[in-house]
């Protein structure tokens, strides 16, 4: 039996973002640019959405219970994807969002600028009492929606 969904998909994720002053800060956005057909010649429709990017860097990494890193921004642009376990962002505008398996945030905070109490970037760390286990896949620049 075939589940089909009759509307367009949605996916929300994080999104960690530099204001022209540089501060940080978090907002919730959603992929929406979902298309119905199949992923392959003569495969059933499904729904799909893509990042077209040259160059991509998929990275897993597994942060120890308790760790928390220092204040620093993404390195390049990243989509980071909690596989097990909890982690939190904190942006410098004080939000700070934990995250599990399922939830989705981007890092774009390449431009952002230190602030008085010498906070650049983001803080980020374990929830709990588990190693969160995490995928990043980072770009060259930030990829577009198609």
């Amino acid at each position: 039996m075939q589940n089909h969904q009759s509307h367009n998909p949605t996916i929300n994720y994080w999104y960690v973002w530099t204001d022209r002053d540089g501060v940080t800060h978090q907002s919730r956005r959603q992929i929406q640019d979902f298309i119905h057909k199949g992923i392959a010649p003569h495969t059933s429709p499904q729904w799909l959405s893509q990042l077209k990017q040259a160059a991509a860097t998929v990275t897993f990494t597994v942060l120890p219970v308790g760790w928390i890193g220092e204040w620093h921004e993404n390195p390049k642009p990243q989509w980071i994807v909690p596989l097990s376990g909890r982690w939190f962002v904190e942006t410098m505008d004080g939000q700070r969002v934990e995250m599990g398996p399922g939830e989705i945030s981007f890092g774009a905070d390449q431009s952002s600028k230190e602030d008085t109490q010498n906070h650049k970037g983001h803080l980020s760390g374990t929830v709990g009492d588990v190693p969160a286990v995490l995928m990043m896949v980072q770009f060259e620049e930030t990829p577009i929606m198609e």
